[in-house]
């Protein structure tokens, strides 16, 4: 309500919604309050105490002037029409579009006295316009969401937090308060921002093409398309986009890196933001990072029992190297960290160097790797060993002065974590060589290494039990013997997972355990047909194998563990 709130007081009050206590009441709760109307605030007190609602109000207004009251909660009202009325009218009138009736366009509205919006709007479209109420609640959800493509209307302050609650903001560079006219992009920004969170993406993509602004996000590693923003509108998102990440505004030739931090319902969540000139504009990345993915407990990762005793093992010795492989976006910083969070104690040093520091952690000294300024991975490790710490986690092995540095630490007393760009756990072993580390040095440092892939998990809510046929079982390797007694899984999509069957993912691994058989045998140079064989007498199991027995137990399925993993005789 806008222009009438007193009138509808004392309507609400005539009709015996409410009584005269609850308006006094609600009256005097907000008087202390300097410079607002009193009639305005009062009404939503009445309704935020519960004493009338939104819903109850409406039907009593359409009933006293003649309106057809609308559900808007599955109302979808043409693109054209959407193109008509421009979102900033929208909101501005409080007014929604619904569909054209001959020469009239029906319309959504919430105060059936603001007869002069109403006019003004119909001069401007040269258009007869026959409105309906809605609640206005209702109708400002139903604004958002039909604005933003289907997406669900939160607004900034749900997500970056209120100054005035608990301290939360976001901090924008000098020079970046927001002009009136840049309200609209501003909140189709942050409604962005807040729909992929909502939707647990892992990456939103903006990207100029020659005749459209496409934005797709990268759910469960898939990337999806969404409904962007109109091409005229691609300088002003990107310009915002750059504002909030601290980049140059004014530097359109080269890539820039940066960071959005936010904060919603309780959760920190950074953005990495990456910038990149294109043919048809700037293309810019924000990745994703919810540091409570860092907290997830080892089975949350994807491991069965046995092979989480192996790995809780190795990560709390006392010295040594241990590496976890795989490609990028392979979920390797996850599994880092949350091993890191496992043995994170006070008793303990822990120090990391990485580029970029993903995750700020409590507890945790971390390092950023400054190459312009001669930070490099090499230079931070001299330093960091200097802290004497307990644990050290290296974002990446890339050359052999690093490499070198981290192997001597190990054998020093230190336990130190890294990851390594090899296809297979048993490779890292090659790779180190491959740097120029001597083989003597890998076969005393290397505690073991994990590889790992991530696949899809099946849907919890719409799973499905299912029997493969035998063609599909033989295209992973397996037989009608290995799923007798178990319970393979799909989903049949449901609202919750987007009716994809699929909802979040888990790891498939080869955890690869450095036994003093395969430490002559990496003394002695032997090569890696020999290493992986004495490895799997030894008990290890392939990313394939373990994805065989994710399979069986319902946890994902045949496609996703061979989209994911490659056949043993293959490696």
């Amino acid at each position: 309500m806008t222009t009438a709130d007193d009138f509808v007081i004392q309507f609400i009050q005539d009709k015996a919604l409410v009584s005269a206590g609850d308006v006094a009441e609600a009256r005097a709760a907000v008087a202390a309050t300097p410079d607002a109307n009193p009639d305005t605030l009062a009404l939503a007190k009445l309704v935020e105490t519960g004493k009338v609602t939104w819903a109850k109000i409406t039907e009593a207004l359409g009933v006293e002037f003649d309106m057809e009251v609308v559900d808007l909660s599955q109302v979808s009202p043409a693109d054209e029409l959407l193109k008509l009325v421009s979102r900033e009218q929208a909101e501005r009138s409080n007014l929604l579009p619904l569909q054209m009736d001959g020469v009239e366009l029906l319309v959504a509205i919430a105060d059936p006295l603001d007869t002069e919006t109403l006019d003004s709007l119909s001069r401007v479209l040269k258009l007869t316009l026959n409105p309906k109420l809605a609640p206005p609640d209702e109708l400002r959800n139903a604004i958002a969401r039909c604005y933003s493509g289907g997406q669900v209307n939160v607004s900034y302050e749900d997500v970056f937090g209120k100054a005035s609650e608990d301290g939360l903001s976001v901090e924008l560079p000098q020079g970046g308060e927001a002009k009136e006219d840049d309200a609209p992009i501003i909140r189709y920004v942050n409604s962005l921002i807040v729909d992929a969170i909502r939707r647990k993406a892992s990456d939103i993509h903006l990207e100029p093409l020659e005749k459209r602004f496409r934005v797709r996000f990268r759910i469960d590693g898939v990337l999806q398309e969404m409904k962007g923003p109109p091409k005229r509108l691609q300088a002003s998102v990107i310009s915002r986009l750059k504002l909030m990440a601290e980049v140059s505004l004014a530097e359109k030739r080269i890539p820039q890196d940066g960071r959005i931090q936010a904060r919603t319902g309780g959760r920190d969540i950074d953005l990495r933001v990456s910038v990149l000139p294109t043919v048809y504009g700037e293309s810019i990345v924000m990745r994703i990072l919810d540091k409570e993915g860092l907290k997830l407990g080892l089975p949350e990762l994807g491991f069965f029992a046995d092979d989480q005793a192996k790995f809780q093992g190795l990560i709390s010795g006392s010295d040594g190297v241990f590496l976890v492989t795989g490609p990028t976006g392979s979920g390797k910083s996850t599994t880092l960290y949350s091993a890191l969070n496992y043995i994170n104690k006070p008793d303990r040093k822990i120090i990391t160097v990485e580029d970029p520091v993903e995750y700020q952690m409590a507890g945790i000294n971390q390092v950023q790797v400054k190459r312009d300024v001669g930070m490099t991975f090499a230079a931070a490790l001299r330093a960091m060993l200097r802290q004497a710490p307990n644990i050290v986690m290296i974002g990446e092995i890339r050359d052999l002065e690093t490499a070198e540095i981290a192997i001597n630490a190990a054998l020093t007393g230190h336990m130190v974590f890294s990851t390594l760009h090899t296809n297979d756990s048993v490779s890292a072993v090659t790779r180190l060589v491959d740097i120029g580390v001597k083989p003597f040095l890998v076969s005393a440092a290397l505690r073991g290494a994990l590889a790992q892939r991530l696949v899809r998990r099946v849907c919890q809510s719409c799973a499905q039990p299912y029997k493969p046929t035998a063609k599909e079982l033989y295209t992973i390797g397996m037989t009608e013997q290995d799923i007798a007694g178990a319970t393979p899984m799909k989903g049949a999509g449901c609202a919750k997972c987007g009716d994809r069957g699929y909802k979040g993912r888990r790891g498939v691994f080869e955890l690869f355990v450095i036994t003093e058989e395969i430490q002559e045998m990496i003394y002695s140079g032997s090569n890696l047909v020999d290493l992986r064989r004495k490895a799997r007498e030894a008990g290890m199991r392939t990313m394939r194998e373990d994805g065989q027995r994710k399979v069986a137990s319902g946890m994902t399925t045949i496609e996703e563990v061979m989209g994911a993993t490659v056949a043993d005789d293959v490696i």
